[in-house]
C-alpha cells in the first residue's frame, strides 16, 4: 500500500474557484490520516504560490474562506506545499510562507513513478 499522496496542480483554472478547494481538502484529510502528502503547484496553478493571489479567491464563490485558508489548513495538517522551478519564471519569487521547497520536473517525475506514491492531478 502506498504511503505517500502527491497532488499535482497544473491545469486548475484560477478563474473557476470551484476547482480549487478539493485538492487542498483532500490533502488535509490525507495528512490527518498520517499519509505523507505533497502538493506541487505548477503551470497556471503555480500562481497560487504567489503572495496575495490565493487570499483573493474564494472557493466556492461567496464562501467565507479563501483558497489561501484551505492552503494553510492543509499545511497545518502536515501537507508539504512545493512549487516547480519553471513556475517561478512566470509568476515570480514572492511566495507564500507555506511553500517549503522549489522542485523541478525530474523530482515530480521520479516521485510520481515511485511505487509508494499515489498521484492525483488537477
Amino acid at each position: 500500500m502506498a504511503e505517500k499522496l502527491m497532488i499535482v496542480m497544473v491545469n486548475t483554472d484560477l478563474a473557476n474557484p470551484s476547482e480549487l478547494g478539493a485538492p487542498f481538502y483532500q490533502a488535509t484529510v490525507a495528512a490527518a490520516m498520517d499519509y505523507e502528502v505533497e502538493i506541487i503547484l505548477t503551470g497556471r496553478a503555480g500562481e497560487l504560490a504567489k503572495k496575495g493571489v490565493a487570499e483573493k479567491i474564494f472557493s466556492p464563490e461567496g464562501s467565507a474562506h479563501s483558497v489561501y485558508h484551505f492552503m494553510r489548513e492543509s499545511h497545518e495538517a502536515g501537507a508539504r506545499l512545493k512549487v516547480c522551478t519553471p513556475t517561478l519564471a512566470i509568476w515570480g519569487e514572492d511566495l507564500i510562507p507555506e511553500i517549503e521547497e522549489t522542485v523541478g520536473a525530474a523530482y515530480v517525475i521520479s516521485e510520481a513513478m515511485s511505487e509508494g506514491t499515489v498521484t492525483f492531478t488537477y
